[in-house]
């Protein structure tokens, strides 16, 4: 069965170049750049005071990120027609790329912190990276699946290759998908720290003398082509394929080979169904620094030949907008294919492109793009294209298909606090103790109970020289994944190279931000440390993974509180039609003195190490890790490993509840429970084991005993390994998941609940009775 072929029917854009579609795309036809003076802080440190500065005015008592996005997803929504009130609001999904979030809210009040001994825990809850998803779903009351991606400068396009996974499986009706990022000084004064910013305007593909950071928004809504035709839409150009990849290479800079973006390229189009010769246009990742304008054109050189199609970076317009480049640049894309017209590349100071290709120079051109190929990279070696083409362009090879493969389930290891392997993990388990057996002191005196992993210990498997480079977080993924190698044999290097790695996180490196920001905030320019900047970027722990292991396949990396669940989703999906063989899902969460005492400081924190789920006793907090292997069932076999369980299937769900709230009816979890028995093709009396999401919190469990009961799953055999392992946020499900698989006693049918702060859910259902 051929999955729905995925129409374009809104865009929504600000950026420097203009403050919406049409006066962003006449300046960039035109060529008239959006880089000018930054004056929204103080750049006299800087390499530069030029960026991709946004004019309009940003009205008071809102992020600069959230309204970003909320003003480009209002205007891709009316460009669209799409009417919310006739749509069925529990199957409109929210996606969303970013790199950054409400960071200039978080530095304002990690100042406050740090001058003043200041913390707002509410305020610093609700604008952590996840919660720009939910500020959206609660602005515009969207129901369905809700998902964050952060891979960095890639982190729209790969949510773009995130939307159409759910529309290949009819897993939404529509989603609204983009991506957003603020200027920072975060970003500022570690690309400055890095040496990379070019002091004028950008030169990408010219004189190549560095970037210009930007900011902005770009969404898109996106919906099947039958979707589309049936409410008489006017489609604008199809979203046929995208291809993810890693470098496995190094954590700032581009493989030089230019590999990983050629098999990233090369996977766009082989799931479109196109051939290179079949691309009319590419809008280049262009950044503008040495590394990055040397490898992209030998990797198109390797795809292309002597034939390269016209190429343009529309970065020397808008300037690198991070996390928002990718739908930044397909919205450029959906208008060259829709408006007949080429975006050019400006700012080339008379400098001859070095590599002959035609990179459209000065203004737009004239054209009648049927296939464009768009690229996005990233730091930690992170590849993506995407492939947009004109309404009805069917390619000549197969196009995207249905599932095909059966997935499973051949390894699983997991760390949480003071367990600091699966064996302690599992006897923690088996013998009810708790693993968050330490404690935190709290600003203004007193204790926390909470469970610090040992990180000095995560790394003694690490090589020295690498190790030292790597922050908390990234030590506990590489420990979860060599306890896995440990457990079920390493890889070969041929199956190394070809497995993706799929990484997941509640709240990312934070660590590393609140370190380097703390370096500036008290020694400007000379505490900004480039090696910990490296490490801000929220995939940098998959980057030093896919580098300690050499993998080089499928990558992506989610945000939020039931990021484990999705990432299995996204992986499955993935392998289940074939794009790849082998996904490694890590999930890792770490959490400095600052973390605990903001959670702490929010209400139904535990005053003692003792939780009982459903209990009412309050959560504690927990650092862990999780690494759970997917492959296809037939690959496993051929190789003869154990598998564990069989994927049978997956649920997702959302609320407008809003910043850090949770509804407590249980409504929409229990449609996430519903969702995936319905898929999994399972009665809720066929459920053996639901692993609960309940920690002790008053709400959560509330809502959850309400979601079971509503999906019919009350009085099934529940596991609480919250109540040993504690919370551990976005790596719960993988943890959980871990818990059920080491257990003595096969779990039969397994059930994985999981939800995140702001109204989101997932599950998973998997099966250990295998044929």
């Amino acid at each position: 069965m051929e999955a729905p072929r995925i129409a374009v029917t809104g865009l929504g854009l600000i950026t420097g170049a203009g403050d919406d579609v049409e006066q962003g795309w006449a300046s960039v036809t035109a060529g008239i750049s959006g880089i000018r003076a930054n004056d929204l802080f103080d750049t006299a440190e800087l390499q530069t005071d030029r960026a991709g500065l946004v004019t309009a005015a940003q009205p008071p008592g809102v992020d600069r990120c959230y309204w970003l996005a909320g003003t480009a997803v209002r205007e891709a929504l009316r460009h669209s027609g799409l009417d919310l009130d006739a749509a069925d609001r529990d199957r409109g999904a929210v996606v969303v790329g970013s790199s950054l979030g409400a960071m200039p809210t978080l530095e304002g009040l990690h100042a406050d912190l740090v001058h003043r001994g200041v913390l707002d825990a509410p305020a610093a809850a609700a604008c952590q990276l996840p919660c720009v998803a939910d500020h959206i779903a609660a602005a515009f009351d969207l129901r369905g699946p809700r998902v964050v991606l952060s891979n960095a400068c890639a982190a729209s396009a790969v949510a773009l290759g995130y939307a159409a996974e759910l529309l290949w499986r009819e897993d939404a009706d529509f989603v609204v998908c983009g991506g957003v990022d603020p200027l920072a000084t975060l970003s500022a004064y570690g690309f400055s720290a890095l040496g990379a910013l070019d002091p004028r305007p950008c030169s990408p593909m010219s004189a190549s003398t560095g970037l210009t950071l930007g900011e902005g928004a770009g969404f898109l809504i996106l919906e099947s082509v039958r979707h589309a035709e049936r409410r008489g839409a006017r489609v604008l150009a199809e979203l046929d394929g995208y291809g993810l990849s890693g470098d496995g290479h190094h954590q700032t800079a581009p493989d030089p080979s230019g590999r990983g973006a050629l098999a990233a390229m090369a996977e766009a189009l082989r799931t479109a169904g196109f051939g290179p010769g079949d691309v009319d246009y590419l809008n280049l990742h262009g950044t503008g620094t040495p590394a990055n304008d040397a490898a992209e054109p030998r990797a198109l050189r390797m795809l292309f030949g002597e034939r390269v199609p016209p190429a343009s970076s529309t970065k020397s317009l808008t300037g690198h907008t991070l996390g928002a480049a990718g739908a930044v640049e397909a919205v450029a894309s959906v208008l060259a294919v829709d408006r007949g017209k080429l975006p050019p590349t400006v700012n080339t100071r008379g400098v001859p492109q070095p590599h002959g290709l035609d990179i459209v120079p000065g203004r737009g051109r004239p054209a009648t793009p049927g296939v464009v190929l768009s690229n996005s990279f990233a730091f930690g070696g992170n590849n993506a294209s995407v492939v947009l083409g004109r309404p009805g362009r069917q390619g000549a090879g197969p196009r995207q298909a249905d599932a095909v493969h059966e997935v499973v389930v051949t390894g699983v290891a997991g760390l949480a606090g003071a367990a600091g392997t699966t064996e302690e993990l599992a006897a923690a388990l088996a013998t009810g103790q708790p693993c968050f057996t330490g404690t935190q002191e709290l600003p203004g005196g007193g204790r926390a109970p909470f469970g610090r992993a040992d990180a000095e210990r995560a790394a003694r498997g690490v090589n020295p020289s690498r190790a030292r480079r790597m922050d908390p977080l990234s030590l506990l993924a590489a420990a979860a994944v060599a306890d896995l190698h440990a457990r079920h044999g390493k890889p070969t290097r041929a199956e190394a190279e070809a497995t993706g790695i799929v990484f997941a996180t509640g709240y990312g490196p934070i660590s590393s931000v609140l370190e380097f920001h703390e370096g500036v905030l008290r020694h400007g320019i000379h505490g900004a440390n480039p090696t910990l900047f490296a490490n801000t970027v929220v995939n940098a722990a998959a980057g030093h993974v896919a580098m300690l292991h050499r993998f080089r396949g499928y990558t992506a990396t989610l945000a939020g509180g039931t990021s484990s669940l999705q990432a299995l989703q996204l992986a499955s999906r993935v392998i289940a039609r074939g794009a790849a063989d082998r996904i490694l899902v890590v999930a890792a969460d770490e959490f400095p003195a600052q973390a605990v005492a903001t959670q702490a400081a929010l209400p139904g924190y535990a005053a003692t190490p003792h939780v009982v789920p459903g209990g009412g006793t309050g959560l504690v907090l927990s650092e862990g890790a999780a690494a759970v292997l997917l492959e296809r069932a037939d690959t496993a076999r051929a190789r003869g490993a154990r598998v564990l369980a069989r994927v049978r299937g997956h649920g997702a769900a959302g609320e407008p509840a809003g910043l850090g709230r949770l509804r407590p009816d249980g409504h929409a979890w229990s449609r996430a429970l519903r969702a995936a028995l319905a898929e999994a093709g399972l009665a809720p009396g066929d459920v053996d084991t639901v692993v609960s999401a309940a920690g002790g919190h008053r709400v959560v469990d509330l809502a959850q005993a309400r979601a079971l009961r509503r999906a019919g799953l009350d009085g099934r055999p529940v596991l609480t390994p919250k109540a040993q392992l504690g919370e551990t946020h976005g790596s719960a499900g993988a943890l959980g998941l871990v818990a059920a698989l080491t257990r003595p006693a096969p779990p039969g049918k397994l059930l994985l609940s999981g939800c995140a702060w702001g109204g989101s859910y997932a599950a998973a259902v998997l099966d250990t009775d295998l044929p």
